[in-house]
């Protein structure tokens, strides 16, 4: 039996006045798993988000939240969703446990046991009846989170939860996200225009740019389907790039100087062309691979839009 996606998206536009903001985008995210939303600053992510969580209408097509449609069952798919959106909406001046409380009158069926589940669901039991404006900006994120949670939703939507934050409170909260997803089994959808932190966080991600999905796949599959750098090193790299280029196995390859020729390739078959190069009488003199990374995708397919 198949496992049914938490969230749908097909075939999604948002036109704003003649501008095309949100362009035919469509991915699933699953129970259990971090998704990443990459793209740079402008990119259409927070768009597309404020579309999920029912803020703004798409123009066209479906988004569904555990199968209820936004549109159509817009109570019931909010229901099933817990987000932040920015900032965390917080009143600085209540400690911790009084915001939530104040958030839980809004909520049907959430008691104090329910409270103090989320408190230590995000480790804030021993801060959480201070005042907000004592806590540091990662310990406000995690509060903020506790507050999305109450309602026990299935999906977690965080839009760029680590602005602002310092290296430290960076990792902190990977690691805390990461342990909330294998706790709880929930979906959480991150954004971020920080590339490595997605890297390092999601177990899938979708790479957008100009308001166009262009990549979805899980952070190993898309590095591993990228062709592997290797560099040449030999005595003569004019005369070497004939039969580098000649190669089958060699997918591009350039001058870097006169002893050097990049190359993108089947690693696989380094061996084969050592061997052709050393039968034309062209001395190796080393051969290193180019560890291709997420970035080294992420410029190819937009081409070089901006990300950190």
């Amino acid at each position: 039996m198949s496992i049914k996606p938490t969230v749908q998206l097909k075939n999604v536009t948002k036109v704003i006045g003649k501008k095309t903001i949100i362009d035919n985008i469509s991915f699933d995210i699953y129970p259990g798993e971090v998704f990443g939303f990459l793209g740079p600053n402008g990119a259409g992510k927070t768009t597309t988000i404020r579309m999920l969580v029912g803020l703004i209408k798409p123009t066209s097509g479906i988004i569904k939240i555990c199968d209820f449609d936004v549109r159509k069952q817009f109570v019931q798919a909010m229901q099933r969703l817990g987000s932040i959106v920015e900032n965390p909406e917080l009143y600085k001046y209540l400690s911790g446990r009084e915001n939530l409380q104040l958030f839980a009158r809004m909520l049907p069926g959430v008691d104090s046991e329910r409270i103090q589940e989320v408190i230590d669901l995000v480790d804030l039991t021993a801060r959480i009846d201070d005042q907000v404006q004592t806590y540091s900006l990662g310990m406000r994120q995690r509060l903020g989170i506790a507050q999305a949670l109450l309602g026990r939703p299935d999906v977690l939507i965080l839009d760029e939860p680590t602005n602002g934050l310092d290296p430290m409170g960076i990792k902190d909260l990977r690691t805390f996200i990461r342990k909330l997803v294998d706790e709880t089994g929930l979906s959480v959808l991150v954004s971020s225009h920080i590339l490595s932190e997605i890297e390092m966080l999601a177990d899938r991600v979708a790479i957008m740019s100009r308001g166009k999905i262009v990549k979805v796949g899980t952070v190993r599959d898309l590095v591993d389907a990228l062709s592997s750098g290797v560099d040449w090193r030999v005595n003569d790299a004019f005369r070497a790039l004939d039969i580098v280029k000649a190669s089958p196995y060699v997918q591009s390859a350039e001058l870097y100087d006169d002893h050097t020729i990049h190359t993108l390739m089947d690693e696989s078959k380094t061996s084969i062309l050592n061997e052709s190069l050393l039968q034309a009488g062209i001395e190796v003199w080393t051969i290193e691979r180019k560890v291709q990374t997420l970035e080294d995708l992420f410029i190819r397919l937009t081409g070089g839009d901006h990300i950190v």
